[in-house]
């Protein structure tokens, strides 16, 4: 007699269908022998399964060919976190940050977040500052263009939308979002050109462009284009004047996709952010020097009056009374995670070793490319740890897009792109240095522009290459 007698038929084991379905699918075996010897399409799904390890290598050796993100000195988001924070994005990246009923101490980080970063950017009342996280400064942008012509039009609505037809002042170097806005949102953008020496925003002239209708200025911390912070408090002074002798009343929104996580460790005494009376919202990236993995950017608003309610949504979800306002709906709560892992890991003092080694960098770079003869720096490096620069005056042989080509032949990723009006005859090159460009990667780069210089000063001319293909890399 066996000593552990069996119960066949208890659990329905003869059941084919039965059988079928306690086995996941993807346990499944596939076609050995097919996987070794037939390509799978790749413009249509695969008729049949396939291992996972074949699967694995074959989008493996394809991302291969990409280029290597710590060398890329075109992107300003963060390319480098520490292990820690990706073992905790992996046990949370199952989890929709929109499910706040079900998953409450993702939300609560996310509301910490948000009261971290009113605490830093001056808010009056951190506790009565209102925000959220996005899934980067694009989406944060959105909103805050949003509520800027929501407020507009609640203040003109005996001329709106019949008459008035709202607009938005900023500077020709904003990142391609604002224009995104302004079109979907139909408001018409008033942009302040580049003149001489000034990349960015005058305060003079954007208020000469705002009138009744202007629903806000954007000032802008920290330029794509060339690293410069916007005279924030300039700006507000200009509107603050123009207030006195028109009457109209501008608001201000800082656009800190890079900048509002670097001002505040290294230039704490620079009045950009809440500190102004005339600032209604910032947004940043928690992505770039926020020092998190694409995508998390986040909104602030002064305080509650500053995002009309009408614009919250709160939704019975889940069995719980949710407010939100976003653009997007369902999104993992890895990266609101991740950013509060670095808020704890780091803390001030944290930030502030970070982003001074950045701009140590940065200007230590900056300085040794400008003692080259062959070019001129633009800005150094001394704002954000961005520099532009172009070639000197009397430099014939060679152009930016012909440096840019060369490096990239070595595996570095430097931008060559034209200004925008009034300065499209100015084309540049542009580092941005973030955590984990090491000083040590900057004397490789240096070392290989050493070496296609002699090249370069060799050719009877620059390239002929397609410029229409420059970007700026707004991102």
């Amino acid at each position: 007699m066996a000593l552990h007698p069996g119960s066949p038929g208890t659990r329905g084991d003869d059941d084919p269908r039965r059988r079928r379905l306690a086995l996941n699918p993807f346990f499944g075996a596939a076609d050995p022998v097919g996987d070794m010897t037939a390509a799978p399409p790749v413009h249509r799904l695969p008729d049949g399964p396939m291992t996972p390890s074949t699967a694995y290598q074959l989008v493996h050796d394809e991302l291969m060919l990409d280029g290597n993100s710590r060398l890329n000195l075109a992107t300003f988001v963060t390319t480098w976190m520490e292990p820690q924070a990706a073992v905790l994005m992996s046990e949370c990246r199952d989890k929709n940050m929109i499910d706040k009923d079900e998953y409450p101490r993702t939300a609560e980080l996310e509301r910490r977040c948000v009261a971290m970063l009113a605490d830093l950017w001056h808010a009056p009342d951190p506790t009565a500052a209102v925000g959220c996280s996005t899934t980067g400064s694009s989406e944060a942008c959105m909103l805050a263009g949003m509520a800027l012509k929501r407020r507009w039009a609640q203040r003109n609505a005996d001329r709106y939308p019949a008459r008035a037809r709202p607009n938005l002042v900023m500077g020709v170097n904003v990142q391609v979002c604002w224009e995104k806005f302004c079109t979907f949102w139909e408001v018409e953008p008033r942009l302040v050109p580049m003149e001489g020496d000034r990349f960015h925003l005058d305060p003079q002239a954007a208020a000469a462009l705002c009138d009744e209708d202007t629903i806000g200025v954007v000032a802008v911390l920290g330029s794509t284009f060339d690293g410069s912070y916007e005279p924030v408090a300039e700006v507000c002074s200009a509107l603050d004047a123009l207030r006195e002798r028109t009457g109209v009343d501008v608001p201000v929104h800082v656009d800190g996709a890079s900048g509002a996580m670097v001002a505040p460790f290294l230039d704490p005494d620079l009045a950009w952010d809440f500190r102004l009376p005339r600032v209604t919202s910032i947004n940043t990236s928690g992505h770039k020097y926020g020092l998190v993995y694409p995508g998390v950017g986040w909104a602030l608003w002064r305080s509650s009056e500053a995002l009309p309610e009408e614009l919250v949504f709160r939704v019975n979800y889940l069995g719980g009374d949710m407010p939100t306002f976003a653009l997007n709906f369902s999104r993992p709560g890895a990266q609101v995670v991740a950013q509060y892992y670095t808020f704890l890991r780091l803390g001030r003092e944290g930030y502030r070793a970070v982003q001074q080694a950045a701009r140590d960098v940065a200007s230590g770079l900056a300085g040794r490319i400008g003692a080259l003869e062959d070019f001129r720096l633009l800005t150094r490096g001394d704002q954000l740890p961005v520099f532009a620069f172009t070639t000197a005056d009397g430099v014939g042989s060679f152009d930016v897009f012909d440096v840019s080509q060369r490096l990239r032949e070595r595996g570095w990723l430097v931008p060559a792109y034209t200004f925008p009006a009034n300065r499209e005859d100015l084309s540049v090159l542009r580092i941005v240095c973030r955590n984990g460009f090491s000083v040590d990667l900057a004397d490789l780069l240096l070392d290989d522009l050493d070496q296609v210089l002699p090249e370069l000063r060799r050719q009877p001319g620059p390239l002929a290459r397609d410029r229409s293909a420059a970007t700026a890399f707004h991102h």
